[in-house]
């Protein structure tokens, strides 16, 4: 009895340890064998919004090195959430990944009351793909020089001025609630379909004011259709360093900066996801990458792998949760 007990408990050992072993060989094959078809990009904002201009050059890098194609498929909408969600519903394979600025993971989740999924519970960080401050510009008719004088203005004309952004609960209608709120002004909040229709709009004068990133504009300011105030960091941007941050305008201690970042299903393998994050940290630190994001205002994380992506999604979504109460904002 004794002695086939011992038996029973050897093959017991032997299967647990043959299934180990199966595990860890699937888990390897799958990734040496990925990607074995094309993998789509979504995002959730319109084309030429930042996202989609970062996302096109690394999608276009990954299709040469991962020999499969990498295709970006715009899905905008909703600040962002159609694409966030057709993302978490996807299979868990590494095929469908989604592109996206952070605030609409960190920011509009808060700003909606009927969420059908849990950012942080449903995706799962693969790599940031930018940091950045945004620039706070206006229509040339708007009679400010400055961010001081743009205060100034608002509390002469409280409920009078209007500023844009990318769609209720997005990053930039946070940046200008948070504005509004530090500044204690009144201005009204105007929310388009992505970043690009807003601009459009400032530049035909229909609306007064916005927060955006500041190598979208740029050429826009450099010819006199929008006036630039300050930036939202708490440096000056390298892209135009004669604009005095907020902070240095006279509302001490404002300081509001984004990310864009490439996630998955959650259950996505680790070992895909690391393999993602090493393709695309690779392509990150080329030459031409690294001199195409300088000339978008772009930076990047210094730890860029999925540990520190996921600890700066967290944090991100925490702190917004944080202003949206302070500001007194409502979900719809």
């Amino acid at each position: 009895m004794e002695q086939q007990r011992s038996r029973e408990t050897a093959l017991g050992v032997l299967k647990t340890v043959a299934l180990i072993v199966a595990i860890c060989w699937t888990s390897a094959a799958g990734a040496q064998g990925y990607p074995a078809k094309p993998i789509r990009i979504l995002i959730g904002f319109p084309a030429g919004s930042t996202v989609d201009i970062l996302a096109r050059p690394v999608a276009l890098r990954m299709t040469e090195l991962l020999g499969q194609q990498v295709v970006v498929d715009n899905r905008a909408g909703a600040t962002g959430i159609i694409a966030n969600e057709l993302v978490v519903k996807a299979p868990a394979d590494g095929y469908m990944l989604l592109a996206t600025p952070g605030s609409s993971l960190t920011t509009s989740p808060h700003m909606h009351a009927r969420m059908t999924f849990d950012v942080l519970r449903d995706l799962a960080p693969v790599v940031q793909i930018g940091a950045f401050p945004l620039v706070l510009f206006v229509h040339p008719s708007v009679p400010a020089k400055s961010a001081r004088e743009l205060i100034d203005l608002a509390r002469a004309r409280p409920g009078v001025l209007t500023f844009g952004s990318a769609g209720f609960g997005s990053g930039l209608h946070l940046a200008g609630e948070l504005f509004k709120s530090m500044a204690a002004i009144d201005i009204v909040h105007v929310p388009y379909k992505g970043g690009p229709p807003a601009v459009t709009d400032i530049m035909g004068g229909r609306i007064d004011m916005m927060f955006y990133t500041l190598a979208v504009v740029q050429q826009h300011i450099k010819s006199g259709r929008l006036r630039a105030l300050a930036m939202s960091g708490l440096t000056r941007d390298p892209l135009m360093p004669q604009l005095p941050t907020i902070t240095e305008a006279g509302l001490p201690g404002f300081e509001f900066t984004g990310w864009h970042g490439i996630l998955a299903p959650a259950a996505t393998p680790k070992d895909i996801i690391a393999k993602l994050n090493a393709t695309v940290v690779g392509i990150l630190g080329t030459p031409a990458i690294k001199e195409f994001w300088a000339s978008q205002g772009m930076g990047f994380a210094s730890d860029n792998s999925p540990a520190q992506f996921a600890a700066r999604f967290r944090a991100d979504y925490e702190k917004s949760g944080r202003l949206i109460k302070a500001a007194g904002l409502k979900p719809e």
